[in-house]
């Protein structure tokens, strides 16, 4: 029997999934809901890590066997990368597909976590609104709209929607787990400015910056009555409602960064999270996403540690990755520094003791074309892409490795990849080990039914010792229990 707080998550819920239009209220069984409840008061996170401009996963994730690596170098030429200079790794399952491939020296941090089993790679993910062929693409059926369109494809992989969709796939993470935080008002958290896929229908993006919590602070003004004056005007009710309701809202966010800022020098006080990302400043785009995850790493101690919160999605980014030209120059910074971020992050959650409670992924407007323009690469569909930490099922690949060709089998030209792996499941997976329930995923994505598989089978129960992905799931990659490496 559902209790008090459960009988009230199940009918909040139940109306989540029903005002998206997907089923009626008692859609939702009983058991179902159990199943996708939290668990106790056990903390999650997930941290999405956003590389604007098109990510090239083809600079990334080098190809290294013999007839890969030849196909690679004719299609690349002048930017093509050094066989000698790949990062090898050895995959638990090994690679599925047409190839293997390797790290870009840069990544060494990434590389030894992919050797500790905290980092797994997913090969050829991209925007879909259902499986498609090269056949279908020629056709123009069940293409995404407005594909290689930076805006559009940022908009499409953060909410399912093109430029101008009003919610995203982390915010309704967060609407159906709204329940689950005592400050609820913390749940989806942005650390680089407005995204979409920070906003749900109840659940909106609260904003901070990476220097801090922004506030109205005494120093702003030349004296304290000056301050106090300006919060007594903001919080000043009224009967209209306009007015009333401004100073509603007004009062709320004062309080919020009120609570958030003694929280955070809570953590402050308890954890050194200068030493934990060393030589981090906030003074080129480069050294950006290590500040945003430096202050994410005190905003999970803030709101698990002193604010009751229980489930977060964070959002943070890089720019830079548009490298029509000057790949050679740009793009090995940027992925020293993607590198750098994220291996302090994840050793900061190991610090924290939270890093089985944490999942990080990555996620980028697109690919990137096999052939070069000369001097760089173009827009293209599918990518490759990054999840890590302690309940990944690391040391793997999760996919099929494509053929490297120019309007090869797996393109549709220039290498751009018809990706094989849909946004939506990538979602998809990880609303389920946030505590959606199945019933409950076409809330979140709404194109995850035309998906025979909505669990790829990234991660497991924080804290488990085996492989818990049962024979028979709806994972691609299900396998008995097996004992993990991480």
């Amino acid at each position: 029997m559902l209790g008090p707080h459960s009988r009230r998550e199940f009918l909040r819920r139940s109306a989540v999934v029903a005002g998206a239009g997907f089923a009626a209220p008692w859609a939702l069984d009983l058991a179902g809901l159990a199943q996708a409840a939290p668990p106790g008061n056990d903390y999650r996170a997930l941290v999405c890590l956003f590389m604007f401009g098109g990510n090239d996963h083809y600079d990334t994730f080098i190809p290294n066997d013999s007839t890969s690596y030849a196909a690679y170098s004719a299609a690349r030429g002048s930017i093509a990368r050094a066989r000698g200079s790949i990062l090898p790794i050895s995959p638990l399952d090994g690679f599925s597909g047409a190839g293997t491939f390797g790290f870009a020296p840069e990544m060494a941090g990434l590389k030894q976590l992919f050797d500790e089993g905290s980092l797994a790679v997913l090969p050829n993910i991209g925007t879909l609104i259902r499986p498609i062929d090269k056949n279908g693409y020629e056709n123009r059926t069940n293409r995404p709209p407005q594909l290689f369109s930076h805006n559009d494809q940022q908009s499409y992989w953060q909410s399912s929607s093109p430029e101008g969709a009003t919610s995203g796939w982390g915010g309704r993470i967060g609407d159906l787990l709204l329940d689950s935080n005592a400050s609820s008002t913390f749940t989806c958290v942005s650390v680089a400015g407005n995204a979409v896929m920070m906003t749900g229908k109840e659940a909106f993006q609260y904003q901070v910056s990476s220097r801090g919590v922004t506030q109205l602070r005494d120093d702003t003004f030349y004296y304290d009555a000056a301050a106090a004056g300006v919060r007594e005007i903001m919080e000043l009710q009224s009967s209209a409602v306009f007015p009333s309701t401004y100073a509603t809202v007004a009062r709320r966010a004062l309080d919020a960064a009120d609570d958030l800022t003694g929280a955070v020098s809570t953590a402050e006080a308890q954890y050194d999270f200068d030493a934990m990302f060393p030589g981090e400043s906030r003074n080129t785009d480069l050294d950006r996403a290590m500040s945003q995850l430096k202050m994410v790493a005190k905003l999970i101690a803030a709101g698990r540690d002193t604010l009751g919160v229980r489930r977060q999605v964070f959002f943070v980014s890089m720019g830079g990755f548009d490298n029509h030209n000057g790949l050679l120059q740009r793009h090995p910074e940027l992925l020293a520094g993607l590198s750098g971020s994220l291996s302090a992050f994840h050793r900061a959650t190991q610090q924290m003791s939270v890093a089985d409670n944490v999942t990080t992924f990555t996620a980028s407007d697109f690919g990137r074309t096999l052939t070069s323009n000369g001097d760089g690469s173009d827009h293209g569909w599918g990518g490759h892409h990054l999840v890590m930490g302690g309940s990944v099922r690391g040391k793997r690949v999760f996919g099929t490795v494509p053929t490297i060709a120019d309007d090869g089998p797996d393109d549709v030209g220039r290498g751009r990849l018809i990706p094989t792996t849909s946004v939506d499941q990538y979602a998809s997976t990880l609303a389920r080990w946030m505590g959606a329930g199945s019933s409950e995923l076409e809330a979140v994505v709404p194109n995850i039914g035309n998906y025979s598989v909505k669990d790829l089978g990234l991660l497991r129960e924080p804290g488990a010792t085996f492989d818990t992905i049962d024979e028979g799931s709806d994972s691609t990659y299900s396998k008995a229990t097996r004992i993990s490496q991480s």
